[in-house]
Parts: structure tokens; C-alpha cells; sequence
């Protein structure tokens, strides 16, 4: 059972952090991870300005981000993994969609 929980679970400071879908192409995740990391990085911006209409659409895009991943949302072990495909391809596509905005 540690194997599997190591697979599905990064344990850090005694905390639980769900890991992202192994099953997705690299190139999906490093998409994601893409946006992720710039969402991160327009929350922290929009804070220090104290734009909270920016924060609240930052903090959209990254949790759009993490559901794609795997990491948010229904836990990916417990889908098929054509669902879960799906929901990562559509999620990068509405986050790329943003990007337009």
C-alpha cells in the first residue's frame, strides 16, 4: 500500500499534496505546468497591487490548472484514463483560451 500512496500522495511537512496524473503525455503536463506557474505568478502580483478582481482570476487559472493535472478535483485513480485525458486536454484549452483575454 506505501507504493501506491507514494504514486498518488508527495508528503511534505507531514502534509498530503495530491501528485499529478502519471498518465498524461509529458507534453500535456508541461502545458499545464505552464500555466500553472504563471497563474501562481499573477496571484502574488495581483496581491501586491491589491487587485482583488486580478487575484480571484489568477487564483481561477490555477486551480483550472491543477484540475487538468490531476491534482484538484476527482481523484484521478478512480477514473478511466480516457476521462481523465479529456479533462486535462480541456482544461489546457480553456486556459488557453484565457490567454487570449
Amino acid at each position: 500500500m506505501a507504493d501506491v500512496d507514494s504514486e498518488r500522495w508527495l508528503v511534505i511537512d507531514g502534509r498530503r499534496w495530491r501528485r499529478t496524473d502519471p498518465s498524461l503525455p509529458d507534453d500535456l503536463v508541461a502545458a499545464l505546468k505552464s500555466h500553472l506557474g504563471r497563474g501562481r505568478s499573477a496571484v502574488g502580483a495581483a496581491k501586491r497591487r491589491g487587485d482583488d478582481e486580478a487575484v480571484a482570476a489568477a487564483r481561477e487559472r490555477v486551480g483550472l490548472a491543477k484540475h487538468g493535472l490531476g491534482e484538484r478535483g476527482p481523484y484521478w485513480w478512480d477514473e478511466p484514463e480516457g476521462d481523465r485525458l479529456a479533462r486535462a486536454r480541456d482544461a489546457l484549452q480553456r486556459l488557453d483560451a484565457l490567454e487570449g483575454d
